[in-house]
């Protein structure tokens, strides 16, 4: 906490008055503010920067003609997808140059509501990363599942008090919006009221409607697919988020919409993002290089990460090497590859040695029990079977690398008067089983697209309710792997030939390993090489499955309730 004290210091050392604490010396210092570089030493008082110029400190480092920029800022991230608790999410990602992540708890809060908000604000507390909550606004996401929790505009008012809780989150029912629905517009308000910013979900919406949209006060997107997209909103007044994450990745798409005059408005996130990706090719300094890599300039693409992230959020302490902002730093050799060799986050070097505390599974189950009780569901009484009542079905068709599905009309093989899965066809079952309230609620459909020959795979992670999504060639082996899930309190399960061949178990609201990043990942690479083995031609199917429960992001989606056709925001019938 700054003081007079520590400020006369900072003041002291600022004007060279008395040594800084720490001094980074013969940089080449990477200015957001003006987008140029220039050499500077930069002292360090603290947690803040002192100043920029020549100085001398207490400890002097020699950079070497090394690059220092600001520390990088995830703008938009649900850090559930990296299936890590805050600690183990911190410890993998600030090595990486992640100094600051504003996030968003909507996937544990569909689970647990307030509680798992504060399970995200609780441990995420004092660690070397900065965390920033957004309040969720779209619990449960729509009408057209059944969630785990329920979060109206009064218990949004209530998050909006927490420490740290610095804006709206995504709102994705986008729909609710133009038809203007009370409980939406009030959580809009709220945004308003509080002067913070709201965060927005409209994938291809365009238009007048895209007008009434961004007048509600949302102020934000992270869902543009095309650079006609981006423009559109930016030109209407949004900043827009550049996502590159594990399945969703807009960059290639999007980065032609980014010009000199306009990169100011514009951020890089992830978004959902597993932990084989952060441990193999980082963060943000990944989409960095990839950015670099297709034609963004270095410096404007840092500042994307940085200064643009923080007057975005109006974060004022952070996202520039400047005096007064919090001394977050990364240091790097070459601008054209990026690659973090030294990360500074409140002034302290992130290094091996900065350990993690030691929680157990049993410490956590007694602090947050809903948390590790939150699969529901009675494998006995589940039913994959589909009779057949016509010739052809509304299927499922995934696109690679992307959220957004096609509707198809799709023939179906007929076994016994039942519909079956056609994987000559690379036609198989999917279904998605309600988990929080054991109702026995379960979808049943086809997709394609996904190349599965045999056997099953099962997930509790299902956007945005989290209910559990299943496909599978074989009726048993689709129970098998149900049963692996509920059995492990929620998980990911491989299956085939009514063997378990693979499985993660995910026990912190079926969402979060108690695990390590190394451990998870090499648990998850399994799972992958399990999948690939029954023909699995999505690199990531996993994350593909957790979004074909999302009834928000068109064409057309499976919930526990049934087939959704989002473009017309309406349950739909299976059978054509």
């Amino acid at each position: 906490m700054e003081t007079r004290s520590t400020t006369g210091k900072m003041i002291r050392q600022a004007r060279g008055v008395e040594p800084a604490d720490c001094v980074l010396k013969n940089c080449r210092l990477i200015d957001v503010f003006c987008g140029e570089i220039v050499p500077a030493d930069v002292a360090i008082c603290g947690e803040q920067i002192a100043g920029i110029g020549e100085y001398s400190g207490v400890e002097e480092i020699d950079c070497k003609g090394a690059y220092v920029c600001p520390g990088f800022m995830e703008g938009h991230i649900h850090i559930e997808s990296s299936m890590l608790a805050p600690e183990q999410f911190t410890h993998t990602v600030s090595p990486h140059g992640t100094t600051t992540v504003i996030c968003d708890p909507h996937e544990i809060a569909n689970v647990a509501g307030i509680g798992g908000v504060n399970f995200i604000l609780r441990e995420s507390a004092g660690l070397l990363c900065s965390f920033y909550v957004m309040a969720p606004s779209c619990v449960p996401a729509t009408h057209l599942e059944t969630s785990g929790a329920t979060l109206d505009s009064g218990e949004m008012a209530k998050i909006l008090q927490f420490p740290r809780v610095i804006g709206v989150a995504e709102m994705m029912n986008f729909p609710g919006v133009l038809f203007e629905d009370g409980e939406v517009l009030q959580k809009l308000l709220l945004g308003k009221e509080m002067n913070v910013p709201v965060d927005g979900h409209a994938p291809g919406l365009a238009g007048k409607d895209l007008q009434a949209y961004i007048g509600s006060g949302i102020r934000s997107d992270h869902e543009c697919t095309t650079a006609t997209e981006a423009r559109e909103k930016l030109r209407s007044g949004m900043f827009l988020f550049i996502r590159e994450g594990s399945t969703a990745k807009n960059l290639t798409a999007l980065l032609p919409a980014v010009t000199a005059k306009n990169s100011h408005r514009c951020l890089l996130v992830t978004d959902d993002c597993h932990p084989h990706d952060l441990l193999v090719d980082g963060h943000l300094d990944r989409i960095i290089r990839k950015a670099v890599t297709f034609g963004l300039d270095p410096v404007t693409a840092i500042q994307m990460v940085t200064i643009n992230v923080a007057n975005y959020f109006d974060l004022k302490d952070r996202g520039a090497v400047a005096p007064g902002y919090r001394a977050d730093l990364v240091l790097f050799d070459d601008l054209t590859d990026i690659r973090p060799k030294l990360v500074f986050s409140g002034g302290k070097q992130v290094v091996e040695k900065n350990c993690l505390r030691s929680t157990s599974k049993e410490e956590l189950a007694e602090k947050y029990p809903e948390l590790f009780d939150s699969v529901h569901v009675d494998v006995k009484k589940i039913s994959f079977s589909i009779p057949v009542k016509g010739e052809k079905v509304r299927g499922i068709r995934v696109i690679k690398d992307q959220l957004i599905t096609e509707a198809k009309e799709l023939p179906v093989k007929i076994v016994d008067g039942m519909a079956v899965a056609d994987p000559e066809n690379d036609i198989i079952k999917l279904a998605v089983i309600e988990r929080h309230k054991n109702s026995g609620n379960i979808g049943l459909g086809f997709v394609q697209g996904l190349g599965l020959q045999r056997g099953a795979l099962a997930s509790t992670v299902g956007h945005d309710s989290h209910n559990i999504t299943v496909v599978g060639v074989d009726d048993r082996d689709m129970t098998l792997a149900v049963e692996a899930v509920v059995d492990h309190g929620g998980g990911l399960a491989v299956v085939a030939d009514g063997r378990i061949l693979a499985s993660l178990p995910l026990p912190i609201a079926g969402l979060m390993s108690i695990c390590g990043a190394q451990e998870v990942a090499a648990g998850f690479s399994s799972l992958l090489h399990a999948a690939q083995g029954l023909g699995v031609l999505i690199e990531d199917p996993f994350m593909l499955m957790s979004f074909l429960s999302l009834p928000v992001i068109p064409h057309l989606k499976m919930t526990d309730i049934g087939l959704v056709d989002v473009d017309a925001f309406k349950h739909v019938g299976l059978w054509v």
